[in-house]
């Protein structure tokens, strides 16, 4: 029985108590007067009455958060909706007249390299770069609208399996290059299949990435047991990263590289933690200047 219960119950049961009592006491020897009995039976009902008038304030004061909260929580629901359907329109939108700036840029380059000069083609060429990057940006906004809202599928998952076609997909990035590419035995997992391969795929395209100058690029990726969950990591030898600067690791938009080192938009890591998050999960990151990075990821055991 709870506490408040007790004070509420205490000066009801005293109550019932003196109501039997009084007409008794004489006859079991107390003496209990009239007006001490009235007394007492008084201050008994008026601690009763404060503390249910406490109560009853609480409840309604807990009525009424209750209802600014569910309205609040409406309100950002409404928000959160318009903000993605306004970020999936721009995006769509944005494509048309990005492909003209590109297409027109090549046909310059192409059918006017005769009357251009040096600088004219180097300009041309920056504008497509820069559409190109524009699009890639784009790609990737609608990837991280899409991990908070695609409708979960949930199922046991092979990760072993799921890993290594991913890797095999990164096929034209790895040709040529000295990788020594590692998968631990990975235990089955319950996920998304869809999500959980654009998880492994940011994280092992950036390993990859980070790790363009090293000859050999070591990359790992492990798991580690724990008592509820899985601890799943890629880890690599690449450029790393300066641990000051960890609360920007998977900010959307942060890089912690120039552009000119490494090419990418800032938003792949935040699309890893939002499909991890709705996973029940959670992100992190180690890493040090030129001696690599290693990424965390947890997932529950029983997917719940």
């Amino acid at each position: 029985m709870g506490r408040k219960k007790l004070l509420i119950l205490f000066p009801v049961a005293v109550a019932i108590a003196l109501l039997v009592l009084q007409p008794l006491s004489n006859s079991l020897g107390f003496n209990i007067s009239e007006d001490s009995f009235r007394l007492i039976l008084l201050m008994l009902i008026v601690v009763m009455v404060a503390l249910l008038s406490e109560r009853i304030e609480r409840v309604r004061s807990l009525r009424k958060l209750n209802e600014e909260l569910k309205k609040q929580t409406e309100k950002l629901e409404d928000a959160n909706d318009e903000l993605e359907a306004f970020a999936y329109s721009v995006s769509h939108d944005l494509r048309v007249p990005l492909r003209a700036i590109d297409g027109f840029s090549r046909i310059m380059v192409e059918d006017y390299e005769d009357t251009l000069d040096e600088e004219g083609i180097r300009l041309l060429n920056i504008i497509r770069d820069n559409t190109r990057k524009m699009g890639q940006l784009i790609d990737d906004i609608l990837l991280l609208s899409r991990a908070g809202r695609q409708e979960m599928n949930i199922n046991q998952l092979d990760m072993n399996s799921l890993v290594e076609n991913i890797y095999g997909e990164f096929s034209t990035q790895t040709e040529g290059r000295n990788i020594n590419f590692m998968v631990e035995d990975l235990p089955p997992v319950f996920g998304d299949r869809s999500l959980m391969y654009q998880v492994f795929s940011n994280l092992i395209g950036n390993a990859l990435k980070f790790t363009s100058h090293k000859d050999p690029a070591e990359i790992t990726v492990g798991c580690i047991e724990e008592k509820n969950e899985y601890v799943f990591y890629v880890q690599d030898n690449g450029a790393g990263f300066d641990m000051k600067y960890i609360n920007k690791l998977f900010g959307l938009f942060q890089r912690l590289h120039s552009p000119e080192e490494f090419e990418g938009t800032g938003v792949g890591l935040s699309i890893v933690q939002r499909i991890i998050k709705r996973h029940n999960g959670k992100v992190w990151g180690e890493g040090a200047v030129d001696e690599g990075a290693i990424i965390y990821f947890s997932m529950p055991k029983n997917g719940k």
